[in-house]
Parts: structure tokens; C-alpha cells; sequence
């Protein structure tokens, strides 16, 4: 499929992607599957490379590249290389944004340049283990002090949890209100009780480190307060959008490797001395699932250079964001059945896929709160 909204400054760059991810990535990835994280010293080579916090300002030494195409590209390339491991997404897609619009002069030039390098790895915390999509229900306190906070709680499924040296916690400053307590503060490696807990074992993502952090009567400076005390589910709300476009972006690509191994598995696979693919069952599940994925490429496009034009809406980052991630379960679903018991089998990717990406329904809000959230802007 031809895609318009890219131009020849866009087709370099993925060049450089996919030179970085075959020499970089693919030869490592079973090493850090196993290892249950990839090594520091890759968040350094991808910034040495310029794929880190694209839309930095020059000032701070980023590329001051806003154009999420860019963004798209990098997703797009490291799911279509089946490497799940690298947490740049989350660093880039998400937790930049954050600093770009909430944080003061001092903390941007104390923080962004050496996320941009890679030196710096970051993570952002707002699930609980009795809070998730509903943040009014966060428990997590911070109580004001002299001059910082008291930060007691605990976070988990914490992207980038192990490797993480600044991390951006919700955190209530007024237990007595559901959302306008809420407040964003930035924790940082080597505050005293502030700890890891386990490495989660998942049923995907295994090169993706996913933690629990805890917070023990941790002293955070007002100084790392994001924004204004209080305006946290503000700042969380305006920022979903782009996280749920990003995460609609892995879903298409990863559903689109899927498609495109089943292919060429049904062209090379014969039974009763033919090529599955030849089966009409095989031709329409093939055809179905290329019509649907073109479909999915069209709408995702869409919602990128709406975004880039700052015309996103939560609502059609809400759609994008459910509709990509049940397509992305459905075809892989009906890629494995087509590989037949071969599909069952871990050495063949199709097997890896079926597990890596069932979280795609439930991170960054479930398909049932998306589908609330549209609900709910059409009047009901």
C-alpha cells in the first residue's frame, strides 16, 4: 500500500531505522527476552542516532522535529522487526510531552538533554494495584513539607520500571477530592525510599522490563513538581491522546507482520498438493484481514496528521486506539489458525506474536473505557 503522507526526508529516515534495528536489535533480542530487559547501553546508541525525544527543541539538543510521522515510522519499523523490547515509545511518545509542556525552564534544561542521549531513561507511573483507568482512584499521596513533598505509595506495570532514572508519578496532594487532587511530581534514581520491585513475568513483552515501584516516605523538592499543584489529571488527560495514537500505530504495524508472514507461509505450505493460500477459506481470511488493515492504515494516517496539526481529538484517539487494537488481535488470532499446528509452535513468530499483543487491548485504557469515552461525547 502507497502512503501519502509520507515524502523522501520520511523514507530516509525509516532507512535508518531498519539499519539501526538489523545491526542493533534483531541479533540481541532472544538474549534480552531471556535477560527480561534490553542493556543501557542500547538507549545510548538510539540516541546517538537521533530516534530519541524527537520534538526536543534544539535548544536542549534535540532535533526540534514535532512532525509525529517520525514517531510513526520508529513504531512502525521496531514492530514490523517483531523487537517489543526497547522502551523508546514510551520515552518519547509519552513522557517527553510531559516536560515539553508542563515543566518549567530549569527542569527542561536539568532534564531533556540527557533523555535525548539516551543517558537518561524514563517512565511514567499512574496504575496502582487498585487504580487503573479510573485515576480519581489513585492512593498514592504526597504531602507538602518545608519545601518538598512526602511521597507515600505504590505503582505497578511500570513500563521502563527497572531501567527508569526519572520517573513521573500521580500522586494525590488532596486525598479529600477525586480529580482536582491530583498532582504530577518527578522522581528520580537514587531518592531516598524510592525502590523497584519485582521485574513482572508476562505473558508477552518479555524484553520489555514492567515493574512495581514503591515510595517510602520519599522527599521530592517542589522543584520536581510538573506544572501546578493539583492539575494532574488535566495534564493526563491532554496527554492520552498521543499515547493512544502511538499505541494504535504498534497495533497496525504488529497486525501487518502478522498478515505478511501468514502469506508467505500460504504460498509455501501445500496440502493435498497445493498451496494453502489456493483454498478459498485461506483466499478470503487472506483477503479480509489485507481489506481491514488497509482500512486501519488509512484511518491511523489520518489521526497522525490531524495530530500534527494539533486537531487530534480524544475522541478519535479513542477510536483509533480500540478499533486498531481488537483488528490487531483478530488477525493474528486468524494468521496462527492459518499456520495451523505450526502456529502453535514458538519457533515460528506467529506463536511469539499471539501472546506479545494481547496487552494492546487493555494498556493505555481498555477497548471498554474507549468505547465509554465515545459513548459518552455522543450524549449517553
Amino acid at each position: 500500500m502507497k502512503r501519502e503522507i509520507f515524502n523522501d526526508e520520511h523514507a530516509m529516515f525509516r532507512q535508518a531505522v531498519r539499519q539501526f534495528i538489523a545491526q542493533e536489535v534483531t541479533p540481541y533480542h532472544a538474549d534480552w527476552e531471556t535477560a527480561g530487559q534490553v542493556p543501557r547501553d542500547l538507549w545510548r546508541k538510539a540516541g546517538d542516532a537521533g530516534f530519541l525525544c524527537l520534538a526536543v527543541p534544539e535548544a536542549y539538543g534535540g532535533l526540534g522535529e514535532p512532525d509525529f510521522r517520525y514517531n510513526l515510522i520508529l513504531t512502525e519499523e521496531f514492530m514490523a522487526a517483531l523487537a517489543t523490547g526497547p522502551g523508546f515509545s514510551l520515552h518519547t511518545d509519552v513522557v517527553t510531552p510531559y516536560l515539553l509542556n508542563y515543566a518549567n525552564e530549569e527542569q527542561k534544561q536539568r532534564w531533556l538533554p540527557q533523555m535525548i542521549t539516551g543517558e537518561t531513561i524514563t517512565a511514567i507511573a499512574m496504575t496502582e494495584p487498585n487504580a487503573g483507568s479510573d485515576l480519581a482512584g489513585i492512593q498514592t499521596t504526597a504531602v507538602p513539607h518545608n519545601d518538598h513533598y512526602i511521597l507515600n505509595g505504590q505503582k505497578t506495570f511500570i513500563t521502563n520500571g527497572i531501567l527508569n532514572d526519572l520517573v513521573i508519578v500521580a500522586a494525590k496532594t488532596d486525598p479529600t477530592t477525586r480529580h482536582a487532587g491530583l498532582t504530577l511530581l518527578v522522581v528520580e534514581r537514587g531518592m531516598e525510599g524510592y525502590t523497584r520491585g519485582r521485574n513482572l513475568e508476562k505473558m508477552g513483552w518479555h524484553a520489555q522490563d514492567t515493574a512495581e515501584l514503591f515510595f517510602d516516605n520519599v522527599r521530592v523538592p517542589f522543584a520536581n513538581r510538573l506544572g501546578e499543584e493539583g492539575a494532574g489529571f488535566i495534564y493526563l488527560v491532554q496527554n492520552l491522546p498521543q499515547e493512544r495514537l502511538s499505541i494504535a500505530a504498534a497495533a497496525v504495524a504488529q497486525a501487518q507482520a502478522a498478515l505478511d508472514m501468514t502469506i508467505r507461509y500460504a504460498q509455501e505450505r501445500t496440502a493435498f498438493g497445493r498451496p494453502i493460500g489456493k483454498f478459498q477459506n485461506s483466499r478470503f481470511k487472506l483477503a479480509e484481514m489485507k481489506t481491514e488493515l488497509e482500512i486501519a492504515w488509512v484511518f491511523l494516517d489520518r489521526c497522525v496528521l490531524a495530530h500534527n496539526a494539533g486537531e487530534l481529538t480524544a475522541v478519535d484517539a479513542a477510536m483509533a486506539k480500540w478499533w486498531t487494537t481488537e483488528l490487531n488481535k483478530r488477525v493474528i488470532d486468524q494468521c496462527l489458525q492459518l499456520h495451523g499446528g505450526y502456529g502453535y509452535m514458538k519457533e515460528y513468530p506467529i506463536a511469539w506474536l499471539y501472546t506479545e499483543m494481547r496487552w494492546q487491548t487493555i494498556g493505555g485504557g481498555s477497548t471498554e473505557i474507549m468505547k465509554d469515552l465515545i459513548g459518552r461525547a455522543m450524549g449517553f
